[in-house]
Parts: C-alpha cells; structure tokens; sequence
C-alpha cells in the first residue's frame, strides 16, 4: 500500500513514540532530536510498517531523516533472510547530484554509528578503485548514489542490486529535470519487483509525469 503524504499539515510527534530500534534512537539523542518534523511525522507511522511512501518535501524539511530512519529501523529490526555476498545491498538510496548523495551519508553515519550497519556512497567524481574495494572487501547494507556511477558498477558487476529490500528515491523531479529517469528506470529494473521491496520516493513537486512515474514504482 503506497501512502502519500505532504509536509503541509503540522503534527507534533516525539521519536521515542516511535519505539524504534534502540541504538537508531540513541543516534537520534545524540543528534538533540526529540520532536519528528511535519514530514517526518506523517510519513515514518506508514513507512516503519513497511509501507511504500510518496512524500512531498523541499530540501530542509527533515525527509532525508525521514527515509534514513525508515531504511535504518527496517534492517536493525528485520534480520537478513538469507546470507548475502559482497556487493549485495539491503538498501539502495538514488540522489540526483554528488553533493545531495554525500551529504545523506553524512546524515546515515552519524544515526547508524551505534549500530553494526555499514554504508558506502557511490558517486562520480571520486576513486573508482576505493568504492569498488569496499564493495569487494565488506558486506555493505546501504548503499547512496548517483544514477550514472551506479550503473556503472552494475555494469561492470561490482554492484548487484538483487537483494535489495528497500529502495529511496530522493528528489525525484530533480531526477527527471536533469534527464536521468532512463538510468532510475534502468536500476529499478535491477532489483526486486515491486511488490517485493519497499520503496521511498520523495519530490518537491508533483507533476503528472512524477506521478506516473511514482504508479509504476510502488505498489498503491
């Protein structure tokens, strides 16, 4: 069931009422949180029960912490149903620039630092060699990048997006502006269907052609 929400309405939610994973909440103390932003309080209830989500956000409004929190709980409270290899992630996070991807991980580090959870961005612009070490050396469970690069490792099978359990697409109109929906469309293709993953997708706006895009990707 796919929820839709906007950061419109203003409830007041705190994230203990939450009750989510004991080392996620500490890494959220840590930040000084206590209160979900509208956003956060409207989609994590839908989303931490394993629904499919459609939020409407701008940048700044808390969504990025909406869907880490959501892939985070997910893979501390669900264990792994059968064993993974290298280059395999549990979760797939699609941004469409370098600096938004990098900066989602900055935000995943400091709220997995407490847990076993590891996590690698894959962008251009960086040494190729050093993501792929990574990928070949360690079991990574959530992996943050850009279109381009990321179809470049599926290429070159150092990344295999099979497993994936839950899928986040950020700034999804973004993605659309800047011509990369055919790369989304391409990696989408690569991991389970639909009805077999959650997916996260968040816009600042949305279009008919955003919402057609949203009906073929999470289950209504």
């Amino acid at each position: 069931m796919t929820e839709t929400v906007s950061k419109e309405v203003q409830p007041t939610l705190r994230f203990k009422e939450l009750k989510l994973e004991p080392t996620l909440q500490q890494g959220i103390d840590d930040l000084g949180f206590e209160f979900a932003t509208p956003i956060q309080a409207l989609s994590l209830p839908h989303s931490l029960q394993g629904k499919d989500v459609i939020g409407k956000a701008q940048t700044g409004t808390g969504k990025t912490a909406a869907f880490l929190i959501t892939v985070i709980n997910r893979l501390l409270k669900e264990p792994e149903q059968e064993e993974r290899y290298n280059g395999e992630p549990r979760a797939l996070i699609l941004a469409p620039t370098r600096e938004l991807a990098m900066q989602i991980e900055n935000d995943a580090q400091t709220l997995v630092k407490h847990t076993p959870l590891s996590l690698l961005s894959i962008v251009g612009g960086m040494d190729y060699q050093k993501q792929q070490k990574r990928l070949h050396n360690e079991i990574i469970d959530i992996v943050v990048g850009t279109p381009g690069r990321l179809i470049d490792f599926v290429r070159k099978k150092d990344l295999f997006l099979s497993e994936t359990e839950i899928l986040v697409i950020d700034e999804a109109d973004r993605m659309l502006d800047m011509g990369f929906i055919p790369d989304v469309k391409r990696l989408i293709r690569e991991t389970p269907f639909k009805e077999y993953r959650q997916t996260l997708m968040f816009s600042a706006t949305f279009t008919q052609d955003i919402m057609n895009l949203s009906s073929s990707w999470t289950i209504d």
